[in-house]
C-alpha cells in the first residue's frame, strides 16, 4: 500500500485530518502490527509531508495527465497499448547517433565503437513473481542476455537493480541476486553492479518487490530487426517459457510446469549461432517475448517495412509438452503469450546449416514462415487462408486476475488522444529545459 498516495487521494476527496488518520492507522497496524501511538505518530507525518507538497507547480513539480491509468493502456501488458506507449516514448527521445535506437522497437539498443558494437538492454522482473524472489531473479537475467544475444553479441557483463518495499525481508534481495547469479554463472558473464533500495521509502507498506537486470555485450554483426529482408525464411525454437510462464503456472495451480521453465537452452543456442561460421549470414533474430508471436511478428513487419507470413500448423509443437498441455487447459492462446523462443530471419539457402547449428544443442527448431514485400503487416495461415494476426490489447490473460481485468477495457482511441496529448506535452518540456541547459552552457 502506498501511504502517500493514500493521503492525496482522501485530501482530494475532502476527507478530514482525523479520518484520514484513523484509517491510515488502522493500514498501518495491519501490515506493520505497529503500537496505535507509532500508527498515528506515522500516518500524522504522512499528512504534514503530503500537505507540503499540495501547491507546488512548475516544470519540476508538475506534468501534463493523459487522463489514462497504466493498466487502462495496458502498459507492461504487451499488446497494442503497450506498443502505443512505447512509441511516444521513442518520440520524447527522438533520433539519436545510435546504431540501433529505441524508435526502431528492438530488444537491445546499440552503439558504434572502434569498428564493433555496445549494445546493452535491461528488463524489468516479472512483478508477479514478488513473493518467488529466486525464480524473479533467474528469468529476469535470462531475458535480459536473450536480448543481447538476438541483437548478434557476445554479453560481456550484468548490471542489477532491486527494490523491497519497507517490510520485506531482506532475505529477498539475497535469493534475488543468487537467482542472477546462477544463470551468470552458468553463462560465464559477470554480475559486476547494481543498486539495492526500499520501493517508495517509508511510503509504501508492505513487501513487494520489484527491480530488473541489465546487460552489455560487444557486436561485430548485428541481427536488429530492421535488416530482415523479403525472401527470408523465419526459423523458431521450441520453447518452454520464462516469467510468463512461471507466474500462469504458480497463480493457476499448476506449480510443476514451473520446473520446465529453468532451463538456459536458448542462450545456449545463440552462444553457439554466434560461435558458427553460418551466423554473417543471418539477418535478424528476436525472442518471442513481447505479446508472444502475435506481438513480436507485427512489431518485425513495421520496423522492417515487410509483410510476414507465419504458418499456423508449423508453429504447433514448438511449445514444451507440459506448458502446452497447460496452456490448453487453461484456454490461453499460445501465440499471444511469451515462449521464450528464438526466432530468426534468415536467407533460404541459410536455413539448413542454421538449424543443424541450433539442434546441435539439442534445441528444436523449424521454418515457420517468410517474409515478403507488400504492407507492414504480419498473417497467420490457418489450413492455407490468409487470416488477421495483429496483437491484441494485451497479451493473452495468462492469469485468472488478468482475466478479469481484460474484461473492463476503455476505448483504445480515446486513449490514445490524451496520451499522445501527454507526450507532447513531455516534448515540450523538455525542449525548456534543453534551452535553459544550453543558454548556460554558453556563458
Amino acid at each position: 500500500m502506498d501511504a502517500e498516495e493514500y493521503v492525496r487521494r482522501r485530501l482530494e476527496r475532502g476527507s478530514s485530518d482525523p479520518s484520514i488518520e484513523k484509517s491510515l492507522s488502522e493500514h498501518i497496524i495491519a501490515i506493520k502490527q505497529a503500537d496505535t501511538a507509532h500508527a498515528s505518530e506515522f500516518a500524522r507525518a504522512v499528512i504534514e509531508e503530503v500537505k507540503n507538497t499540495r501547491n507546488l507547480t512548475g516544470d519540476f513539480f508538475s506534468f501534463e495527465p493523459a487522463g489514462v491509468h497504466m493498466g487502462e493502456l495496458g502498459v507492461g501488458s504487451r499488446g497494442n497499448g503497450d506498443f502505443f506507449a512505447h512509441r511516444q516514448i521513442a518520440r520524447i527521445i527522438g533520433k539519436t547517433q545510435a546504431s540501433v535506437g529505441v524508435d526502431e522497437m528492438d530488444d537491445a539498443g546499440a552503439v558504434s565503437a572502434n569498428g564493433k558494437y555496445i549494445v546493452c538492454t535491461v528488463d524489468g522482473m516479472h512483478s508477479r513473481l514478488s513473493d518467488y524472489p529466486f525464480l524473479a531473479g533467474f528469468h529476469v537475467t535470462r531475458a535480459t542476455l536473450r536480448d543481447v544475444y538476438v541483437m548478434g553479441a557476445h554479453p560481456l557483463m550484468l548490471f542489477s537493480d532491486i527494490h523491497v518495499a519497507d517490510d520485506g525481508d531482506v532475505a529477498k534481495i539475497f535469493d534475488y541476486t543468487a537467482g542472477i547469479a546462477t544463470v551468470g554463472e552458468v553463462m560465464g558473464v559477470p554480475l559486476v553492479t547494481g543498486s539495492t533500495l526500499r520501493i517508495g521509502g517509508d511510503m509504501v507498506l508492505g513487501s513487494r518487490m520489484t527491480g530488473c537486470v541489465g546487460a552489455v555485450g560487444i557486436a561485430e554483426h548485428l541481427t536488429a530487426r530492421k535488416a530482415m529482408q523479403p525472401g527470408d525464411v523465419l526459423l523458431m525454437t521450441e520453447g518452454a517459457g520464462g516469467g510468463t510462464i512461471a507466474t500462469a503456472a504458480i497463480y493457476s495451480g499448476f506449480p510443476n510446469v514451473v520446473e520446465c521453465t529453468i532451463n538456459l537452452h536458448f542462450l545456449v543456442a545463440c552462444e553457439t549461432l554466434l560461435k558458427s561460421t553460418v551466423f554473417p549470414n543471418i539477418h535478424a533474430m528476436t525472442d518471442v517475448t513481447n505479446g508472444g508471436l502475435r506481438g513480436d511478428a507485427f512489431e518485425m513487419a513495421e520496423t522492417a517495412g515487410c509483410r510476414i507470413i507465419i504458418d499456423e500448423e508449423a508453429t504447433r509443437g514448438l511449445v514444451e509438452p507440459s506448458v502446452q498441455e497447460m496452456l490448453e487447459e487453461l484456454h490461453i492462446d499460445y501465440l499471444g503469450v511469451s515462449l521464450d523462443a528464438l526466432l530468426i530471419a534468415a536467407p533460404p539457402d541459410s536455413a539448413q546449416e542454421i538449424c543443424r547449428v541450433v539442434e546441435s544443442t539439442g534445441v528444436a527448431i523449424r521454418k515457420i514462415g517468410y517474409v515478403e514485400k507488400g504492407a507492414r503487416e504480419s498473417i497467420l495461415l490457418v489450413d492455407g487462408k490468409e487470416c488477421d494476426f495483429t496483437p491484441r490489447f494485451r497479451e493473452s490473460a495468462y492469469t485468472p486476475v488478468k482475466k478479469v481485468v481484460d474484461t473492463r477495457v476503455r476505448d483504445f482511441e480515446e486513449m490514445k488522444k490524451g496520451v499522445i496529448h501527454a507526450s507532447d506535452a513531455a516534448i515540450e518540456k523538455k525542449q525548456r529545459v534543453l534551452s535553459r541547459l544550453q543558454r548556460y552552457m554558453k556563458k
